[in-house]
């Protein structure tokens, strides 16, 4: 039996675990900044003859895929899938947002597929993907469960929810039943708790970032280690721009920033890592007025992000009640 896994990116230890002919991981960071077009997303996956950048086929080691030729590298996904006459393809994608993400977006990509869609598996993956040791992965026993029509109608519904203007439709999904995609409604929730409170004006990690350092945690290595935070959306390059808009604005909540931070290039890897080690944090006075629920960060700092298909600005600003689980709108 040819068996192929599509997976998150915390899951590339999959591919040496022996468990496939082709593991497939996926890059794509949907959790922050505008989300690639639908056109982007269809050309990654298509040939490449059709993709302007990335493909799906440059984060497959050929060693660790007889399944994919040198000659096919070129090919689009689901023609290599059909080419080679694969029998299994399995869904592996933990519980954390993103990858939840990854899910539904690669579920309503495929639903127009029959071929395909008949031959798919999830795999209820209830455990974190990234801190697995392939060799434990080898033999881990991992429920299986077959992908049905409705469950890709709700993948799709989830997908074009994520996508909208507004966080309303996404607001809408936690008093819904999402069948198979159990991990899907936490995974929404952790999200909404990233819009502004109506309180703080922060997100929970915008929240938990000024808790460690108030509780003493000045470095940023500290803040960026994997699970210090105790939340899933970001990850570190995520965090430092969090950590930015928290220092750099018209009444800082933070000090202590290296101030060239501010100035360098966003791709200057190298010389932002540097600046972030350099950094020794502290709360501001209103950054502890905030962090206690007496100011609103947001009154005097304008914010322009993305959540999802939602620009949230200064006058569309979306907050979200987490004691109440409800959606403030403007």
């Amino acid at each position: 039996m040819k068996r192929v896994i599509l997976t998150s990116s915390s899951g590339v230890g999959l591919a040496h675990a022996d468990r496939a002919d082709m593991v497939v991981p996926f890059i794509y960071r949907f959790a922050s900044g505008p989300l690639p077009t639908a056109d982007h997303l269809n050309s990654y996956l298509a040939s490449r003859w059709w993709s302007n950048g990335m493909h799906w086929s440059d984060c497959v080691g050929v060693r660790q895929s007889p399944l994919l030729r040198r000659q096919d590298r070129a090919g689009a996904l689901l023609w290599v899938c059909e080419t080679y006459g694969v029998d299994l393809i399995e869904l592996w994608f933990d519980p954390e947002p993103n990858s939840q993400l990854q899910l539904i977006w690669l579920l309503d990509y495929l639903r127009s597929e029959p071929s395909i869609t008949e031959k798919l598996r999830l795999r209820r993956v209830d455990f974190d993907l990234r801190g697995a040791d392939p060799s434990e992965l080898r033999h881990r026993d991992v429920r299986q469960v077959d992908i049905t029509e409705s469950d890709l109608g709700i993948a799709s519904m989830a997908w074009e929810a994520y996508r909208a203007p507004t966080p309303e439709l996404c607001a809408g999904l936690l008093g819904r039943p999402l069948g198979k995609l159990s991990f899907l409604k936490p995974a929404m929730e952790d999200l909404l708790a990233e819009l502004p409170s109506p309180a703080t004006g922060l997100g929970a990690t915008e929240t938990r970032l000024l808790e460690r350092i108030a509780g003493g945690h000045n470095r940023t290595d500290e803040l960026f280690r994997l699970g210090a935070l105790a939340t899933r959306v970001f990850d570190p390059w995520e965090l430092g721009a969090l950590l930015e808009g928290l220092a750099f604005g018209p009444a800082p909540a933070i000090a202590g920033l290296d101030g060239k931070l501010a100035t360098l290039d966003p791709d200057n890897a190298r010389s932002r890592n540097a600046a972030f080690r350099r950094s020794r944090l502290s709360l501001t006075e209103f950054g502890e007025a905030v962090l206690a629920g007496r100011e609103d960060f947001r009154g005097p700092n304008p914010i322009k992000r993305w959540w999802g298909g939602t620009r949230l600005t200064s006058e569309r600003l979306w907050r979200w009640d987490g004691e109440r689980r409800s959606l403030i709108s403007p």
